[in-house]
């Protein structure tokens, strides 16, 4: 299975998104910055990542869901609960 095109650029930008963030992050601890501020723009990197694997969770359901082709079958029940694990 892969990430459906639809997917993939909110995917892609969500990620994107937490990299520029964690990039924030980084400098902010390097300039001394205040442990909250520090704290609060971690969670946005969090939440960005968080996002980004949800939308890759709900892509593999959507494929689930849809008849496969005969070369990839569709991903079961067991590997959607894995990926959803994942991210806890």
């Amino acid at each position: 299975m892969s990430v459906d095109e639809e997917a993939s650029t909110a995917i892609l930008n969500r990620l994107r998104r937490a990299q520029g963030q964690l990039a924030g992050v980084i400098a902010m601890i390097e300039a001394g910055r205040d442990c909250k501020d520090v704290v609060t723009q971690l969670a946005a990197v969090s939440r960005a990542l968080d996002r980004a694997g949800f939308k890759i969770v709900a892509s593999g359901m959507r494929q689930c869901m849809t008849a496969a082709d005969d070369e990839t079958p569709p991903m079961s029940e067991a590997e959607l609960e894995k990926l959803f694990l994942a991210l806890a």
